[in-house]
């Protein structure tokens, strides 16, 4: 997935409001996530003080990662896109990713239909370097999978596939849809794949429990939920393992 926070190294909070500080957009924005990172609530209000007196595209973003640190997702997207729209129309080569910003933040606020409509204008952009045009297209594939579109899901992580193949959660999500769509000998195949690229993700061990589940193999499926459950016990992925280990043990 694209990361939505790239931030600078910390620094001491600005002394003066965003907007005021001294030496042009490029230093606001460096103020801003130094900011970001010191007092995340403080941030947004200045961002929002900063973004309604400037179109530019630096505002926008500073507010869309300052929402985005207070996990206010949904704003957070429509802050994204304004600045992706705004850097479109000056042509300074910033859109494609503040596209893949504002859908990242569209996934995580469950609007997967935004998202897939800003993962499509920032992959019809040329400037997206591949592996990000990769991470993209596994981001348009989550947003069609939420969407129950399944068909494009499977182009869209193929895809991707080729792009980013070491990247251990495009492997996860192929392996997951495939096992969805009842193509088990893929699902077993792709979920290997990911176990070698990240042999200790509890996610990767618990589909692979879940794949073995499907396939008939219970005592490889107990296994991997085990596996799953001691290393995160307290992470979404080990308790459902350890939900499904529960199931599996009941008469």
């Amino acid at each position: 997935m694209i990361p939505l926070l790239l931030f600078a190294a910390a620094a001491a909070a600005p002394a003066v409001p965003l907007d005021e500080v001294p030496g042009g957009d490029a230093k606001r924005f460096e103020a801003c996530t130094a900011l970001i990172k010191a007092d995340p609530k403080t941030a947004v209000d200045q961002a929002d003080a900063w973004a309604r007196r400037s179109a530019d595209v630096p505002a926008q973003q500073c507010l869309g990662l300052a929402l985005v640190a207070v996990e206010r997702w949904a704003p957070a997207s429509v802050a994204f896109e304004q600045a992706a729209r705004e850097a479109e129309l000056r042509r300074d080569g910033r859109a494609a990713t503040l596209w893949t910003q504002a859908g990242n933040a569209a996934l995580a606020g469950d609007d997967p239909g935004r998202a897939r409509d800003q993962m499509d204008r920032a992959l019809a952009l040329p400037t997206l370097p591949d592996p990000l045009r990769g991470e993209a297209l596994i981001d348009r594939a989550r947003a069609d999978v939420a969407l129950n579109d399944l068909a494009t899901a499977r182009k869209d992580l193929d895809s991707g596939l080729t792009l980013v193949p070491q990247d251990p959660f495009v492997w996860l999500l192929s392996a997951t849809l495939a096992r969805r769509q009842n193509d088990l000998a893929r699902a077993e195949k792709e979920i290997q794949e990911a176990l070698k690229l990240a042999p200790d993700d509890a996610a990767v061990a618990l589909e692979a429990g879940n794949i073995a589940s499907a396939r008939g193999a219970t005592e490889a499926a107990r296994l991997a939920w085990q596996q799953a459950a001691k290393l995160a016990p307290d992470d979404p992925a080990g308790k459902a393992a350890s939900a499904a280990l529960a199931q599996t043990s009941q008469p």
